[in-house]
């Protein structure tokens, strides 16, 4: 991890205020381009300081009690969203020897992901973090090897580890009374948007404190409407373009709160924000994080089991060990990831 280079102006979080990005007046919107150098690949990662994991691991386990995130692999056996190749495994027999090998081909995004820093550009500007453009992602160094630039094998070098919170919106909106006016309709599979509102709400009914540095779950109830669902329904759904998915609201408050919180952002459905974006949104989610901060985004986490612990214990924050694959130059990954309380 590394320190904001000098010469910017930082808050008691070691970080820019809001209000200062862009950083660089010409640069995309929101953007934090140079915060941390200009060759930069950890974005927002660079807030886990070794201080702050320690920290995390010192208050947040206490019973060693661990929960997987991970949906299965094949979660999507025969197509999927967004057109991504499935799971496929091909079991190998190695006779005469009683040994088996397999081998897995799959799209780095059909089931638990984080998105990288390859994955989702400015779509105005062409850019990725720090400025990267397709040509560099694309092209090959100067040694005739493809480039490796802003791939996801920066983050395996340390992981995705610290202080996790999960906001159970699915939970806390089925027991707000069936006539409350206070609460935004909501659909798993409808372009309609969670409120930051509705987040904060969340957040002060669980009793939750964010701390700088946090990296956030949000739990839609994606998974569980998609379990839900008939077979048949999901297919037309799947065959529906655009896909329509609800998510965390597009907005200038969402960035700002965000900003000035977390490390990385996840949430169980396909898209972490409402899906699609208008073309002229100038708060798309995806484009501001991960080209504009280098924030991991993570979709498709499966927080059924962890929202049930985090009743049962009252408790809604946690440990978080995450170890993206070491593949150099990935674009997204499988983020192998736990909750330790």
């Amino acid at each position: 991890m590394a320190p904001p280079v000098p010469g910017f102006k930082l808050n008691e979080n070691g970080v820019p205020d809001f209000d200062e990005l862009p950083l660089r007046k010409t640069d995309p919107l929101y953007s934090a381009w140079g915060l941390y150098g200009e060759k930069d690949e950890l974005g927002t990662l660079n807030r886990l300081t070794d201080e702050r994991v320690a920290a995390a691991a010192k208050s947040e386990i206490k019973t060693g009690h661990r929960i997987s995130l991970n949906w299965p692999l094949d979660a999507q056996p025969e197509s999927s969203f967004f057109q991504r190749q499935v799971f496929h495994q091909e079991l190998i027999r190695k006779d005469p020897r009683v040994v088996n090998d397999d081998v897995w081909t799959f799209n780095s995004q059909v089931s638990t992901q984080w998105d990288g820093l390859r994955h989702f550009a400015y779509q105005r500007e062409r850019l990725f973090y720090n400025g990267v453009t397709m040509e560099d992602i694309h092209g090959v160094g100067a040694d005739g090897k493809k480039t490796t630039v802003n791939g996801i094998h920066a983050w395996a070098e340390q992981g995705i580890v610290g202080r996790g919170i999960l906001i159970d919106y699915h939970g806390w909106r089925l027991s707000q009374p069936a006539s409350s006016t206070t609460t935004t309709p909501y659909d798993s599979f409808e372009t309609l948007s969670i409120p930051l509102a509705d987040l904060q709400a969340c957040l002060a009914a669980q009793g939750t404190a964010v701390r700088f540095g946090d990296i956030l779950f949000v739990r839609s109830g994606f998974t569980a409407a998609y379990a839900a669902k008939p077979a048949a329904a999901v297919a037309a759904h799947r065959a529906e373009l655009p896909h329509r998915f609800g998510g965390v609201e597009r907005s200038e408050p969402v960035l700002r709160w965000l900003w000035s919180h977390f490390a990385a952002v996840a949430g169980d459905q396909p898209s972490f924000e409402s899906w699609p974006a208008p073309a002229s949104d100038p708060y798309a989610l995806h484009e501001v994080l991960l080209a504009g901060w280098g924030c991991p985004i993570g979709e498709l986490f499966d927080l059924e089991r962890l929202a049930a612990h985090c009743r049962d214990q009252g408790r809604w924050s946690f440990f978080v060990s995450s170890e993206p694959c070491n593949v150099p130059g990935g674009v997204a990954s499988p983020p192998n990831v736990l909750a330790i309380f």
